[in-house]
């Protein structure tokens, strides 16, 4: 038998052509991927959502704080059983002021503490059955702030005197990393990226371009450089992710368009976008006044980090689909490599519509 005439080893395609193990191991990483990420978003509270409880306290003097308190909410009268439960003696200064907007409960009030917080702890008795994280931030008279973040089975903060830069680089880094990996959203878009771009040194210069235009305008619009209104940016990333989809179905179809030949050039320019999505979530945090700088590095730092674990995880999918392929040949339906990416494209035209509905 020629060469030429020798079947490549690799996957039966129902029609008798051979599906080689690379092509395979796209097809299986997309499918794997895709559908945790479909399921995830299927659910209302993923899809770019990064809603933990907050808790903000502002000192005004030695023994009064004003207390902002931030619950998402399904509507004003549907809440989190969860409350700060402030140290023994604390008294409430007036009225409990109580606001609704956009899934999320807000309180406001004011306390008195008998010898200030310092040294004082601050318990979430129903974090553990909420199952919710907590941000908490402490702003002081003289300008620094405490920041932490709890977790649902040690949901207690004590406060201290003042926090070094240790305590900033970790709270932001982690909350970068869980924003990202919770934000399905931007995962469906890395993963387009992933599934459109063939070759390592293509797909790492595709990923950086994503990385340096988000940067860039996280940056800009939490330093209030750029303003942009959050619910427009929202429909326009779903959208970024649809025309994605709809780039992976072309290329298939031996129709590559300018975002096959030069991915990084569609990538830098929709980086920009999400990176407005990256600092609407950071504006629902916060930045530290002493520290704003730090905690901006930091919080992208964990974005980035979050990413790559991401990116890491489906090219080893895509290689262990390399290796069935290879060792256990199988009969693949052509009719199946388009459902990834149209999936894709459907999941994100459903919160497009969604988004823009919200407006």
């Amino acid at each position: 038998m020629r060469a030429r005439d020798r079947p490549e080893r690799g996957v039966t395609g129902r029609i008798g052509r051979r599906i080689g193990p690379q092509r395979f191991g796209r097809l299986l990483g997309a499918w794997l991927t895709a559908a945790i990420l479909l399921l995830a978003g299927l659910s209302p509270t993923w899809a770019d959502e990064f809603r933990p409880a907050y808790l903000q306290l502002t000192q005004r003097d030695a023994v009064t704080y004003d207390v902002l308190w931030k619950l998402p909410a399904l509507d004003e009268a549907t809440a989190l059983r969860l409350r700060p439960e402030f140290p023994a003696g604390t008294e409430t200064i007036g009225a409990v002021r109580s606001t609704y907007s956009a899934g999320t409960a807000v309180q406001r009030w004011r306390i008195r503490v008998e010898g200030g917080l310092e040294g004082q702890a601050i318990a979430f008795p129903g974090a553990s059955t909420s199952r919710i994280d907590v941000l908490v931030r402490i702003a002081r008279l003289d300008g620094t702030e405490q920041l932490d973040r709890l977790l649902p089975t040690a949901a207690r903060i004590v406060v201290t005197g003042h926090p070094g830069a240790m305590e900033v680089v970790r709270t932001y880094t982690t909350l970068g990393i869980e924003h990202i990996l919770v934000g399905v959203d931007h995962l469906l878009f890395v993963l387009a990226l992933v599934l459109l771009v063939d070759g390592t040194r293509r797909l790492v210069v595709t990923l950086t371009a994503f990385t340096l235009a988000h940067s860039l305008t996280l940056a800009g619009a939490s330093l209030g450089l750029v303003t942009v209104p959050g619910p427009p940016v929202e429909a326009a990333i779903a959208l970024s992710i649809v025309f994605l989809a709809a780039e992976i179905v072309q290329s298939r179809r031996g129709m590559p368009s300018l975002t096959q030949r030069q991915p990084w050039l569609v990538a830098f320019a929709f980086g920009l976008l999400h990176g407005l999505g990256f600092a609407g979530a950071l504006a629902e945090i916060g930045l530290p006044q002493q520290s704003i700088p730090l905690a901006l590095l930091f919080f992208n730092v964990g974005v980035e980090i979050g990413q790559l674990l991401f990116v890491a995880v489906v090219l080893a999918v895509i290689a262990a689909g390399r290796v069935i392929a290879q060792r256990a040949p199988v009969r693949w339906p052509e009719w199946l490599w388009p459902v990834p990416p149209y999936a894709i494209g459907g999941l994100a035209s459903f919160w497009a519509i969604e988004r823009i509905a919200a407006f």
